[in-house]
């Protein structure tokens, strides 16, 4: 009977996999501007920043025709958020953000929408949290 795999040993394979630093935050309460009058959004509440991966997990929904009109069914692309068993379990409508990317600069600037809380899983070698993109367009670069 083999023994089971250690955490420790897959160590080197998740640093060449979470090559990337993301923030799980949650956006902060409003707070008043007294110079305006007008409530605007606080400083976001980051629940973890560290290590992780994003990838995409399938592309844009399709487009249907319905009596003359388009439609998107399901028009945003669903992400996986890879990141350490360390990191806490993110919460439904949590946000995520990539504060620097290795490889992709693409990444950047961009926002995430937590779906549903992360997954656990009695295997797990890494913590999985689907994601959908809530950006709508391009960062300027």
């Amino acid at each position: 009977m083999s023994s089971p795999i250690s955490l420790a040993a897959l160590a080197p394979v998740m640093a060449r996999i979470m090559v990337d630093t993301v923030q799980i935050f949650r956006p902060g309460p409003q707070v008043l501007n007294e110079d305006t009058g007008v409530y605007e959004p606080g400083p976001d509440i980051i629940v973890w920043e560290g290590l992780g991966a994003v990838f995409a997990a399938g592309g844009p929904g399709m487009v249907m025709s319905l009596a003359g009109q388009a439609y998107q069914d399901d028009a945003r692309d669903r992400y996986r958020l890879l990141t350490p068993l360390e990191a806490p379990l993110a919460s439904r409508d949590d946000c995520v953000r990539v504060t620097h990317a290795t490889a992709d600069q693409g990444l950047l600037g961009r926002v995430w929408r937590v779906l549903d809380i992360s997954d656990a899983n009695t295997l797990a070698v890494v913590r999985t949290t689907w994601m959908d993109e809530t950006t709508q367009q391009a960062p300027v670069t």
